[in-house]
């Protein structure tokens, strides 16, 4: 993974700007800390504070909604502004000031809240900080810059799990592993004040609004095709709880969380290169459309612990293959000016489609069987999908980001 290559030519990991490679540390730290907690949250939410699916559902789906509201706000702040720096860093100190807290929570309402603060946070940094580095990076590394950034936030993902299942077999409970979190939280908080300074800001831009009609016609279906993808895609949360009903015991859940976090890790900078290579259009449309194949299998799959292991890294494989693409066709394809409030809208889209979707995947779930919740999931990927191929192939797509 030392090089990889974009338009012919070898690109080693070094030759990506230095904020692109702190901010990729940054995420590293504080997903750590994310993932010692997130693979135990439902099974704390159900087993310890005695929550149903549905509630599950809510919690995540709150979470996600309130952050990709935020994400809207703060892209359009930033540009407007220029203080994409103090939102990036001050986003990720809210969240690992509130994380940790959930060990203290007593009932799933209290974790809904900690959840939701901690997204808050989610929210003002992402669009900024996705803005600093599409501004960063030039746009045949593009891909790769994405990539990289995901690849090193899947990495702490896989560090995580393995803290937190060291510290399971070590006898520690859920409760102190979500206390001990604070740790790598506070390492990342260090951190991203020095990727900030790196990468400076664009100019705050005259307050007119970004207006949907002015969009480029791709940069709209992008959109429209994320917040479908959003209200068919469940938490991953759901995952865990299928594997949990197929047998998989407590303590091997975040070695699983681990091992698919090791899997988007391994696919995000590879996929990203080959979008800035071949197209990102097609490279999105072909991880959308394994998507629903996997939907419909894990509908119609048995029990036995490697069809639950084969089953979940493969959903993470086709959920990593196309982070990158997603996010740089929207860097293509937005005015370098605009670039947060553009990455805000296209959050704030996907967030505002998670909280219908969740509810109705846990209410799926819940009264009728995860069967019909993984088919419906199915039919509306393949919906998003075909919307995605369609607009980018009727509007501006073709044009700047190695369009395909």
């Amino acid at each position: 993974m030392g090089a990889a290559i974009v338009a012919g030519v070898a690109t080693p990991f070094f030759s990506l700007p230095r904020p692109v490679l702190l901010f990729g540390l940054v995420s590293l730290l504080n997903d750590t800390a994310s993932e010692m907690i997130a693979p135990l949250l439902p099974l704390f939410l159900i087993q310890t504070l005695g929550a149903g699916a549905v509630a599950v559902g809510l919690v995540e789906g709150v979470a996600e909604a309130a952050a990709s509201l935020l994400k809207g706000v703060s892209g359009r702040v930033a540009d407007r502004t220029g203080g994409h720096g103090p939102l990036v860093v001050g986003g990720y100190v809210l969240s690992n000031l509130v994380r940790p807290s959930i060990g203290l929570a007593s009932t799933w309402g209290w974790v809904l809240g900690l959840r939701f603060l901690d997204r808050v946070g989610k929210g003002v940094r992402t669009s900024p900080r996705d803005a600093l580095i599409a501004g960063a990076t030039e746009a045949s590394l593009r891909g790769r810059a994405f990539g990289f950034h995901r690849a090193l936030d899947h990495t702490g993902a896989v560090a995580g799990p393995l803290i937190g299942a060291a510290l399971l077999a070590a006898g520690v409970g859920m409760r102190s592993i979500f206390l001990l979190s604070v740790v790598p939280g506070v390492v990342a908080v260090a951190v991203v004040a020095k990727a900030a300074r790196a990468a400076g800001a664009p100019p705050a831009t005259a307050a007119v609004g970004l207006r949907w009609r002015g969009l480029d016609r791709g940069l709209r279906g992008v959109i429209v095709a994320a917040a479908t993808l959003a209200l068919a895609t469940p938490s991953e949360a759901f995952l865990v709880l299928w594997a949990r009903d197929r047998g998989m015991a407590l303590a091997v859940v975040p070695l699983l969380w681990a091992a698919a976090h090791a899997v988007k890790a391994a696919v995000a900078i590879p996929a990203g290169s080959l979008s800035d290579r071949f197209g990102r259009r097609w490279v999105v449309a072909a991880g959308w459309g394994s998507r629903v194949v996997l939907f419909i299998t894990l509908a119609l799959a048995g029990g036995g612990a490697m069809v639950v292991w084969l089953l979940f890294l493969l959903y993470a494989a086709c959920l990593a293959a196309t982070e990158g693409a997603e996010r740089a066709v929207v860097g293509d394809l937005a005015p370098p000016s605009e670039r947060a409030t553009a990455y805000g809208i296209y959050h704030l889209a996907a967030g505002v489609a998670a909280l219908p979707g969740g509810l109705a995947f846990g209410f799926l779930w819940q009264n009728l069987s995860p069967a019909a919740a993984f088919f419906a999931a199915a039919l509306l990927t393949a919906t998003a999908a075909g919307v995605l191929v369609w607009s980018l192939g009727q509007g501006g797509a073709a044009a700047g980001a190695r369009r395909g």
